[in-house]
């Protein structure tokens, strides 16, 4: 009898081990899905996180080499400040990059009213979120311009028409792009105010047009351009383009303020009547809006009278993908030691400036300085009897 309700025991206990054992194990099994679980939320979480932080990104753009952290990018999304503002703030990180702290206290100099309003830029997206309520006056249709009035009445935005950020696209990308040098030559153009004084009248009654100065600039920087056709070029990476044709970009300012670039084309092929008419028709298509696309492209060299506004001397741009423009200024009267008869004299002479900015990566100074000083040459030299 004792050995069998011996054996029976251990029965009953094995079924409540094998319970307790079943037991365990979903705790066990409850136990481990937590663990794998727990890593997977905070994945969850961190992607979230680096989602929200790397989304800015995409919205704000610099068009710098300045660095900028997705957290700080973050911030000027979230606080609405434009890239142009964010370029402006002084960063006190490493290669001056602005830092969380920087950004900050930026935020909070605006909101005290401590830092002037930014123009909000054109490439960041979602403008209209910005909180700073705008009037948009337009103005005629024919300058096209926008003008932006905001709540400071001794404040007014003007948003650039298409036209002055083509212009605006166009000078950075030229800074950017050639290596600037600017050379000056004074000379004696005399001979030609007394020319053109003496047959300016009956040039205006044949022709139907004033004679300027201008044509006879145009034909000594063509001669020029023949002496030294290697600033008849353009370059295309580390290649040298050298241009068989000769056509000169004449910049024109426009009555709405804005310039443009209309072509003489083959200008050396020109007689200086021949390039008096051509100019004369492009610059007027270009002051009634008429100019083709043919009357603005394939220039190989620019020339701009600063003169007509009154400037002595300017550093012009260059027109790319040029690599050289010529600025002419304005003609006054001064005493000038000339030789006379194997004497040193004072005369009251006309002089100009002409100021020359060319390419460095590819026309070095003495090109650069020997091309102006043959134009100067070639107008102190002008043929006081020539008729035209």
């Amino acid at each position: 009898m004792n050995k069998k309700r011996a054996k029976k025991k251990p029965v009953k206990e094995v079924a409540e081990t094998k319970t307790e054992f079943k037991e365990e194990n979903k705790v066990i099994e409850k136990a481990v899905e937590q663990v794998v679980q727990a890593p997977i939320k905070e994945i969850e979480k961190t992607v979230e996180v680096a989602k929200q932080i790397v989304q800015p990104t995409q919205t704000i753009a610099s068009h710098s080499n300045r660095y900028y952290s997705p957290l700080v990018l973050n911030i000027a999304q979230v606080e609405h400040i434009s890239m142009q503002e964010l370029e402006n703030i002084a960063g006190n990180g490493v290669d001056n990059r602005v830092t969380k702290e920087d950004i900050l206290a930026y935020v909070e100099l605006k909101k005290k009213g401590l830092v002037a309003a930014q123009p909000v830029v054109q490439d960041i997206p979602k403008v209209e979120e910005v909180k700073q309520e705008i009037k948009v006056e337009k103005t005629s249709e024919k300058s096209q311009d926008t003008r932006l009035t905001t709540n400071n009445s001794n404040t007014e935005i003007i948003e650039m028409d298409r036209m002055r950020k083509l212009i605006s696209q166009h000078m950075t990308n030229s800074v950017k792009t050639s290596a600037h040098v600017s050379s000056f030559v004074e000379c004696d153009v005399t001979n030609i105010v007394r020319w053109r004084d003496k047959n300016k009248n009956a040039f205006q009654k044949r022709e139907g047009f004033s004679l300027s100065f201008m044509p006879i600039f145009v034909e000594a920087i063509t001669k020029a351009i023949k002496d030294f056709p290697m600033i008849n070029v353009s370059v295309d990476g580390d290649k040298i383009i050298k241009k068989k044709d000769i056509n000169i970009g004449i910049a024109t300012a426009l009555p709405s303020g804005n310039l443009i670039v209309p072509v003489v084309k083959q200008a050396d092929q020109k007689s200086l009547l021949g390039i008096a008419k051509a100019m004369n028709t492009i610059v007027q298509k270009a002051r009634t809006n008429t100019l083709q696309s043919d009357d603005v492209s394939e220039g190989t060299y620019t020339i701009s009278n600063i003169g007509t506004f009154g400037n002595i001397i300017g550093t012009p741009i260059i027109n790319q993908p040029q690599v050289a423009i010529m600025a002419v200024g304005s003609i006054t009267k001064k005493p000038v030691v000339v030789e006379h008869d194997g004497q040193d004299v004072i005369a009251i002479r006309h002089m100009m400036y002409l100021s020359h900015t060319y390419d460095h990566r590819v026309v070095d100074g003495m090109l650069g300085g020997m091309f102006v000083k043959k134009v100067a040459d070639y107008l102190e030299k002008f043929d006081l009897h020539q008729e035209i």
